[in-house]
């Protein structure tokens, strides 16, 4: 059966390709991806936005429950992102089996993954008082993370069926679905956090109610689609769910945690310079969560192509085609950093009218929220070259099955310079917020001249004819 699925696309990427078919084909796969990454951060901009609406204090406690809640899943998240290349490299190879056995244990290791964390959540409030925030925002942030952590499941669920379909390169359900969530949510959000139509008032816990809602929505979207389409059908991801494959575990998990960590180290650096930004104070925090909004709405761009260079690379690997390999590699490349040329110019143009979005200009303390976050949003326009760079390198890297090393250059780039130099900057010279977003850019800047050049040090061993 396996030689029936997908036979059309398994022939029309065996020849080499022409740079503009290469470009045309990154873009088929990736704007899907990017669409589900932008639905996806639509959901925590509109969270973001109507929390803002709500007050200064449950904006600033949104800030910090989504990113504890987001950096305890992205690590979960990113283990489940070794599926993207195991599967494509299976699917380049036609090794159907090898498909659905990957799949399973993603499953697994996500279910898995959310019963070891829920924990963490629970204590939410006092990590966050023992970290010097504000005991007013603390409290908010507790109530939203208690209800938030059981969005754990479908989230980490449905992320793995996300990686299965880029891998098989049908993303256009990625796109409704989280779009269709992302919808939902503003819904959800309107109704909970400020009692409409007849709903009660809950405020940030509203927020965290719809969270869990849209995650289910997603998740259940997905695996219908999978269950019914006649090209995914044909996988049978979800038969003899209860049957261990324990090589298959533990492949996954070698090659994903080293992802995991890697992530993990961004997000905790961006984490980490939100809890020095909260020392500042809550106008200080709340004008970062905006910029860290606005910086992030642009970082989905390459980040979802990241994902199509993965999927690509992967694919020409599994076909042992150096040619394809290099060209699909290179293509997202020069995709992104054009995008990112754009967003950069942006961001310097129209800085006043990109936060002015987060606000409403009736609440108090809003005029000296848009004055501090407009030069930070000036720092977050100088690092979009180096930022959507770097996460196309690693990306390349993922493709081609290499994560340990990227893994390390991500602990030193992110922990070792960009905290470092955002601790000197913003805390010890008292640069505020402009120094610590200093430091992020300079952790981002080595993490991107690290990564290009691991890519192009070995892609050209990984198959015996390079291009």
């Amino acid at each position: 059966m396996s030689a029936t699925i997908d036979n059309d696309l398994q022939s029309s990427l065996t020849a080499p390709k022409s740079w503009r078919e290469h470009i045309r084909a990154s873009l088929a796969l990736g704007i899907p991806l990017v669409g589900g990454q932008l639905g996806l951060m639509l959901m925590n901009t509109t969270d973001t936005v109507m929390l803002g609406w709500y007050g200064v204090e449950e904006l600033a406690a949104g800030v910090l429950a989504t990113q504890a809640y987001f950096i305890v899943m992205i690590f979960g998240a990113g283990i489940g992102q070794a599926l993207v290349p195991m599967v494509g490299q299976a699917v380049g190879s036609d090794d159907q089996r090898a498909v659905r056995r990957m799949v399973r244990m993603g499953l697994w290791l996500a279910v898995l993954y959310a019963l070891v964390t829920m924990p963490l959540f629970f204590f939410g409030e006092e990590i966050l008082l023992s970290l010097g925030q504000d005991p007013t925002v603390a409290v908010l942030a507790g109530q939203y993370l208690v209800i938030s952590v059981w969005a754990l499941y479908p989230t980490l669920l449905a992320n793995s069926l996300r990686a299965f379909l880029s891998a098989v390169e049908h993303a256009q359900i990625i796109l409704w679905s989280t779009l269709t969530a992302a919808l939902a949510n503003g819904v959800i959000n309107y109704m909970l956090i400020f009692g409409n139509w007849g709903a009660p008032e809950l405020g940030i816990r509203g927020a965290a109610i719809a969270t869990l809602l849209v995650n289910i929505l997603m998740f259940g979207a997905m695996a219908a689609y999978i269950t019914v389409h006649q090209r995914t059908r044909p996988y049978e991801v979800f038969a003899r769910f209860w049957r261990a494959d324990w090589p298959a575990f533990i492949e996954l998990f070698k090659l994903g945690l080293p992802i995991g960590i890697g992530i993990v180290a961004e997000v905790g650096m961006f984490t980490l310079a939100s809890i020095m930004v909260g020392w500042l104070g809550v106008t200080s925090l709340a004008a970062h969560g905006i910029v860290m909004q606005i910086a992030a709405i642009a970082f989905m761009v390459p980040l979802g192509m990241s994902q199509a260079a993965t999927v690509r690379v992967s694919n020409a690997l599994g076909r042992k085609d150096a040619i394809n390999l290099a060209r699909a590699a290179h293509s997202v490349m020069i995709v992104a950093v054009c995008f990112a040329m754009f967003s950069a110019t942006l961001f310097f143009s129209v800085p006043e009218f990109l936060v002015g979005l987060f606000l409403d200009e009736t609440q108090e303390g809003v005029a000296a929220v848009a004055s501090y976050a407009v030069p930070l949003l000036f720092v977050a326009a100088i690092f979009q070259l180096v930022d959507s760079a770097q996460i196309i390198a690693v990306g390349q890297l993922r493709g081609l099955k290499d994560t340990k090393i990227p893994m390390l250059f991500a602990l030193f780039s992110y922990w070792g310079v960009g905290m470092s130099v955002a601790y000197l900057l913003g805390i010890r010279l008292e640069l505020g917020g402009v120094g610590i977003w200093t430091g992020l850019a300079s952790g981002l800047a080595v993490a991107c001249l690290l990564a290009v050049w691991r890519f192009a040090a070995i892609r050209p061993r990984t198959i015996a004819s390079p291009a």
